[in-house]
């Protein structure tokens, strides 16, 4: 009876927190819909851009490239890395320890500091200059440590008893983990990789710094071009163009909801057609 008021109080204190957080998502999410919406128009859609349309296609095009270019790099070296750490690695391992912290260290890193980076190595040192690739290697670099992270925890999440009925069937390390561990795993590893790709989709310092801010489609991994979020940086910034800036936000805030959405609906439908 004595810990019943603290209870209440425990459950009163997370309700009015959660309902604080659920209010500012949505005050959030509407302010941008309803400023954003009523602005587009057909010409934010045109092939080339120009002061007549202010077109975001070029930025929206590049956007998916430096983003699938991103995750080409990041998402192989992420699990890899996941995998040796987890399977491989000694669970008393000072390294083990060391990469782990580091990896901690380097998800809280702002994200103008790997701008920084990969503007002296890729764009000054290796001589890429402002361009695409430039911009995606700095981009993987950068949600690596998120990737690596999330799918060490997928990981060991896995029972061990999988691990044991594998080996016990004759199965050797490398097929438990790609037949057993790394299936069971993926809902949880997948889940990091759209973490990647919304920060991918909202980045802007790292992105100025390395990938440029040309308002055009590249034409190829060595030109420079400006993504989504760098565009509506740009144009806001400028202060002649704030309806098609709020019309630009509110389609970027869009499209990472029909991917977190197409994401999540996936990987239920996959977990749901393992346990049927």
């Amino acid at each position: 009876m004595q810990n019943k008021p603290r209870v209440l109080f425990i459950r009163y204190s997370m309700f009015v927190c959660a309902t604080i957080t659920i209010a500012a998502i949505l005050s959030i999410s509407a302010y941008i819909l309803i400023t954003g919406l009523p602005n587009v128009k057909p010409s934010l859609f045109a092939l080339e851009y120009n002061s007549e349309n202010v077109s975001l296609f070029p930025s929206l095009i590049n956007t998916l490239t430096i983003m699938i270019a991103a995750l080409l790099c990041s998402v192989p070296i992420g699990i890899a890395a996941a995998v040796y750490l987890n399977e491989y690695a000694s669970k008393s391992s000072n390294f083990v320890k060391i990469v782990r912290i580091a990896t901690e260290t380097l998800s809280g890193i702002p994200s103008i500091v790997y701008g920084l980076f990969g503007m002296l190595l890729f764009v000054m040192h290796l001589k890429f200059g402002y361009s695409i690739v430039a911009g995606s290697f700095t981009l993987a670099i950068m949600v690596l440590p998120v990737i690596m992270r999330t799918a060490e925890e997928a990981l060991l999440a896995v029972p061990d008893i999988y691990r044991e009925g594998s080996f016990g069937l004759g199965a050797g390390k490398l097929r438990t983990i790609f037949s057993i561990i790394l299936p069971t795993a993926f809902p949880g590893i997948f889940a990091g990789i759209i973490l990647s790709i919304g920060r991918i989709f909202g980045e802007t310092a790292a992105l100025i710094f390395t990938a440029g801010t040309v308002p055009s489609i590249a034409e190829s991994f060595s030109s420079s071009g400006s993504t989504l979020a760098v565009h509506l940086y740009r144009i806001s910034s400028e202060g002649l163009y704030m309806k098609e800036a709020s019309a630009t936000a509110a389609i970027l805030f869009i499209m990472v909801i029909i991917i977190n959405s197409a994401a999540f609906f996936a990987v239920r439908k996959i977990g749901r057609e393992k346990n049927g």
